[in-house]
């Protein structure tokens, strides 16, 4: 009589489907898993491994970084090696980036004063300018021609000042004559100059001819005369 092939009793049977069900869940899970930091030895990892960017320039130590070639940096690390994106914005950089944009705003505020200045016809508080019967000459506004009215030097004077100037000095008066279109009067006109005294009253002043000759003639006399006005009245 054979014998039968003996069948494996139920304890081993639960105890192989234990062990199978033991490796295949361990590789299962091995292939499901994710490796995270903490499970990284320290230095295991060489720099040529990692993602370019995927580290933050504030998680490396001083000299992590590595220069092509794979040589260590032997200084500061410099601008070139670091990847802007990820810095963190330095401390007052948002007042910096209006910086320029102020410093811009006062010049143009500058710029356009400077600009109107130019066609300004006040200066402190003054105007400037020349009016239309006087004509620019030696820093000053000159009248164009002599007064219709001849008058005594000194009433000549105070006329020239309720107009806000004066009476020209003779040599002036002579280098203005020299200029285009002036023409003095035939009968000389009065400057400043007083070229003699004798007594209250009684003096004589340079005159200047329309040939710009200078001369002298008693106060009391009557002349035509101009006036200059200072630019700024």
């Amino acid at each position: 009589m054979r014998q039968g092939m003996r069948l494996p009793s139920p304890g081993f049977v639960v105890a192989l489907l234990a062990l199978f069900l033991t490796f295949g869940g361990t590789v299962y899970a091995a292939k499901r898993a994710k490796i995270g930091g903490a499970s990284i030895r320290v230095k295991s990892l060489p720099g040529n491994r990692l993602k370019l960017g995927s580290v933050a320039a504030n998680r490396l130590s001083p000299g992590a970084l590595a220069m092509l070639g794979g040589a260590q940096t032997s200084g500061p690390i410099t601008g070139a090696e670091v990847d802007e994106l990820s810095l963190a914005q330095v401390p007052e950089a948002a007042h910096a980036e209006s910086a320029d944009t102020a410093q811009s705003a006062v010049e143009a505020e500058t710029a356009l004063v400077a600009v109107s200045a130019i066609g300004a016809t006040n200066v402190n508080g003054h105007e400037a300018g020349c009016l239309p019967s006087t004509q620019a000459f030696a820093g000053a506004c000159w009248q164009s021609s002599a007064s219709e009215t001849a008058l005594a030097a000194p009433a000549a004077a105070a006329s020239c000042a309720a107009q806000g100037g004066t009476l020209p000095e003779a040599l002036q008066l002579a280098a203005f004559a020299q200029q285009p279109g002036v023409v003095l009067d035939k009968g000389d006109e009065w400057s400043s100059d007083i070229t003699s005294y004798t007594s209250p009253g009684l003096y004589s002043v340079g005159t200047v001819s329309d040939e710009g000759v200078v001369a002298s003639t008693a106060s009391t006399n009557t002349r035509k005369f101009r006036c200059v006005i200072p630019l700024l009245r």
